[in-house]
């Protein structure tokens, strides 16, 4: 009778390690085409990465630049948004900015960028997204970002100020290594440096620096994250502003190994019923594109200041790539920040425009972060 239990235990285990086996091949197989510029991404940045692409042929996901950081009214508490007052949901995606670090213990709002780092592990523990950019100050002058004074050159490998370069460079890498779940796993981050790159209102703009200065600068960055710094929890990013044509969107283009996310910012074509087929273009544009050289497209800025347009969410946005077979395999779209009354881009309590965000939120293909499937993970994709 024993000799039959060790043997019913024996083929047990046999049967098991052949499941877990098929079962890793499988796991093996969906994963294949997932490829990253890090080839050495944490899993959870792969599985990040597979869950968006999966999304875009049937849903979109919303989200909005500093959502708990401030609001209409309030500023710097733990768990709120004007978008959670009013629909009762977090948005997907958060965009955060890390314009001066390394250079002013606070970035342009004076938001500590420890409480970023809490919004980020907040967001990443209720299952949301983040995203961060780079309002880099001129490095030549110390000015803001708009301070056009040409520096490109100058930060490049060999240039006169590439070790103030480095020395920002690396507090980013250590702000990024320092966003860890409760569970010390390291948060994926989609990042986003040196977007608007064909407009000439940020020192690394179209007319001041050339398109391989840009795409060098862009190299040297990703590939010093990756190899000097061994960061494998990024995603990156790049997105220009309005480009009417594929061989425009890539001018500035470093190149398939360098990008992971295809996005864009668009606002001025999203403002007006006249224009808005101009932005529905682009996004076929970058949608087509994205196809052919298997990766992400997405809206990386987009809204109307203030909202003058009571419905735009759903007229203006939302309905117009819902309904365009092509723009509808866009991943997400993200709007900017609710600074005050005077500058906000996500209706607040109040607002006229509060029930037609409601509709936006209900519809079936928007995905607030409470209707997000669990984006860090795969093996749920089997079941």
């Amino acid at each position: 009778m024993k000799r039959i239990l060790i043997l019913i235990l024996i083929l047990n285990i046999i049967c098991i390690s052949c499941s877990n086996r098929r079962n890793s091949n499988k796991y093996s197989t969906d994963f294949q085409d997932i490829k990253l510029v890090d080839t050495e991404a944490t899993f959870e940045t792969k599985a990040l990465y597979y869950n968006l692409k999966k999304i875009s042929s049937k849903n979109i996901l919303f989200g909005q630049e500093d959502a708990t950081a401030y609001g209409i009214g309030w500023n710097n508490e733990d768990l709120r948004s004007d978008i959670n007052d009013i629909c009762g949901t977090f948005p997907s995606i958060y965009g955060w900015d890390l314009g001066r670090i390394g250079s002013a213990p606070y970035n342009i709002d004076s938001v500590n960028f420890d409480r970023i780092k809490f919004w980020i592990k907040s967001a990443y523990e209720r299952g949301g997204i983040n995203t961060i950019s780079w309002h880099m100050f001129n490095p030549k002058t110390g000015n803001r970002p708009n301070d056009t004074i040409h520096a490109v050159k100058d930060i490049l490998p060999g240039g006169k100020l590439q070790q103030i370069y480095l020395k920002q460079l690396n507090c980013i890498a250590d702000f990024i290594l320092d966003l860890k779940s409760k569970k010390g796993t390291l948060i994926p981050i989609i990042f986003r440096p040196f977007h608007e790159m064909n407009g000439n209102w940020f020192w690394w703009g179209a007319s001041h620096c050339s398109p391989d200065q840009y795409k060098e600068l862009w190299k040297f960055t990703v590939n010093y994250l990756k190899e000097k710094r061994n960061i494998h929890n990024i995603i990156y990013a790049y997105s220009p502003g309005n480009f009417y044509s594929e061989s425009k969107y890539l001018e500035r283009y470093p190149g398939n190994k360098y990008v992971d996310i295809l996005g864009f910012d668009c606002y001025s074509d999203f403002g007006k019923n006249e224009t808005i087929s101009q932005a529905i273009s682009q996004i076929r544009i970058l949608v087509t594109l994205a196809k052919k050289v298997n990766k992400i497209a997405a809206l990386t800025e987009t809204g109307l200041d203030c909202l003058p347009v009571e419905n735009w969410f759903t007229m203006c946005l939302l309905y117009p790539v819902k309904n365009d077979s092509i723009a509808r395999g866009i991943s997400y779209i993200m709007v900017w920040r609710n600074f005050n009354k005077t500058h906000f881009f996500v209706p607040y309590s109040g607002h006229p425009a509060v029930k037609d965000f409601i509709k936006f939120e209900n519809d079936p293909y928007t995905l607030f972060e409470y209707d997000m499937p669990k984006m860090y993970e795969v093996e749920k994709q089997f079941n």
